[in-house]
């Protein structure tokens, strides 16, 4: 689950009526988890509408908001779109043993698998972002995401030995993943290598949904997959769509309205863009007075330690997704500059609570407060 909450009235997502929290993610929801359209609002008028409903997939709440004259055509588009999140989720799932990562998973080190050309594109998507971050992005984790215990069905809380972590090192290695365009064939060169595109998946599939909801005529959108948003056009007020970054260390976790702005540092506007938080909150345990979390470091196979919160703004959700995970490995100094060399905008706190920020947004986005 990624850091993200919208702080609109239209549109909320944040911590004053549900809280759900387990030992796989975190997330707040600020409205109902569930909007039905026989409660949206309702009349003749032809005047556009924000329309807007959660459900659960990909292991956490998605929210797809419209914007329409029509109920109807609302309806049916929010309905394409979680579709089109179900189908890819069927795709992609590291836990699933139908999935199509599955079957290039188990024939590691054995044969090359045929896949559909949407997981091609993926896994080519992922490797070349590994390239952009020398590979502190790396989708190749799955080995260390399953000695950690971090998995669908929650968090084992075992904290791995050195040398177990140094027994699979080897095996997360990105140049290892052989792709053959012409056959549409996926190969893992070590037996025991696992492709995890945990850090990709979402970010994908909000740009897909996207993709089917404009193709049904919907003129604005929102679509938030956990915290990997993609929107585009504008509210029915003609302002873009304004999305608030979550605090990394609240000072209170309560589910009260009153928590609500203490949950937020910094908010912006959105506008035919993405835009994706990875943070050390979202999947951890605390042993110890250590906190261990999920964003593993492919190069040491512990979790990195540079950072809390990394939110990148991209124009498609895989490359935000994907980067944020990057960048928090890299840290603020190697993560600023990467993001700056791509042409991206970022915020980035370290593990002291200061906050960097790309050239392009300095001066430009609100901080609510500091932490």
């Amino acid at each position: 689950m990624k850091g993200f909450k919208t702080q609109d009235s239209e549109f909320k997502i944040q911590n004053s009526k549900i809280k759900i929290q387990d030992s796989r993610f975190r997330i707040f929801v600020f409205s109902l988890l569930t909007i039905h359209f026989s409660l949206f609002l309702s009349g003749c008028s032809k005047q556009d509408r924000i329309y807007r409903e959660s459900r659960i997939s990909m292991d956490t709440i998605c929210t797809i908001t419209i914007v329409s004259s029509s109920k109807r055509q609302a309806k049916e588009a929010v309905d394409a779109g979680f579709a089109e999140i179900k189908r890819l989720e069927g795709l992609l799932n590291f836990f699933s043993p139908d999935s199509e990562i599955t079957a290039i998973n188990r024939s590691s080190g054995y044969k090359p698998v045929r896949v559909s050309k949407e997981t091609l594109v993926i896994i080519k998507k992922a490797v070349r972002i590994s390239d952009y971050t020398d590979g502190a992005f790396d989708p190749a984790v799955g080995p260390l995401m399953r000695l950690w215990g971090f998995s669908d069905k929650g968090i084992s809380g075992v904290i791995p030995t050195p040398q177990e972590i140094k027994n699979i090192l080897p095996l997360v290695d990105y140049r290892k993943i052989k792709i053959n365009d012409s056959t549409s064939e996926i190969f893992l060169e070590k037996k025991g290598m696992e492709l995890d595109l945990g850090g990709i998946a979402k970010g994908y599939a909000a740009d897909k949904a996207i993709e089917v909801i404009k193709s049904r005529g919907i003129k604005a959108a929102l679509v938030a997959i956990g915290g990997d948003i993609r929107g585009y056009g504008l509210k029915p007020d003609k302002k873009p769509w304004r999305v608030g970054i979550q605090n990394p260390r609240p000072k209170s976790e309560n589910i009260e309205p009153q928590a609500e702005k203490e949950d937020i540092f910094v908010s912006l506007y959105l506008k035919d863009a993405a835009i994706s938080t990875s943070g050390d909150y979202q999947r951890s345990f605390i042993k110890d007075g250590v906190r261990y979390h999920h964003i593993l470091d492919p190069k040491t196979g512990f979790p990195a330690g540079r950072a809390m919160s990394v939110s990148v703004i991209a124009p498609e959700g895989y490359m935000a997704d994907a980067i944020s995970t990057g960048v928090f490995v890299l840290g603020p100094e190697k993560g600023i500059k990467l993001l700056e060399s791509l042409g991206l905008s970022g915020i980035i706190v370290d593990v002291n609570k200061k906050i960097f920020l790309t050239k392009d947004l300095q001066g430009k986005i609100t901080i609510e407060k500091t932490l």
